[in-house]
């Protein structure tokens, strides 16, 4: 399995568990300039916007001591920003914006997966401002 065919599982795994929690799916994969967003889902008031990070590994035994979640940094927080501030340029909402991250854990063995865990960071990323349904632009 490589590191492409290992994405999609952990987004279709992230999916399933977000509709499983009553999520609604509004888009998978949604480019935005030259930012994606791999998961744009909907549910009370939230439009959560999800980073999804797969690992072939136990949860328990994250390489050096790093969550999935950590690989996260700086630059990829700014692009998740710049792209939920795109979608919600495009498809304004009166919801709550969240930026998420969600860890999808694979068996580490062999072609075929079984999902051993699948944690979710809410609002990981706390920012996204410019957007915001709560604010009013003075125009």
């Amino acid at each position: 399995m490589n590191a492409k065919e290992l994405g999609r599982i952990g987004e279709n795994s992230a999916a399933l568990f977000l509709e499983s929690e009553g999520w609604t799916i509004l888009a998978r994969n949604a480019r935005v300039g030259r930012d994606e967003i791999d998961i744009v889902a909907e549910c009370g008031d939230i439009l959560c916007f999800a980073e999804v990070k797969t690992r072939r590994q136990y949860p328990d035994h994250a390489d050096g001591g790093l969550s999935p979640a950590d690989a996260v940094d700086a630059h990829k927080r700014e692009s998740m920003i710049r792209a939920a501030e795109g979608w919600l340029a495009l498809h304004p909402s009166e919801k709550s914006p969240r930026l998420d991250v969600i860890e999808v854990y694979v068996s580490p063995a062999g072609a075929v997966y079984e999902v051993l865990a699948i944690r979710r960071h809410e609002n990981a990323v706390r920012k996204i401002a410019k957007f915001s349904p709560k604010r009013k632009d003075r125009h």
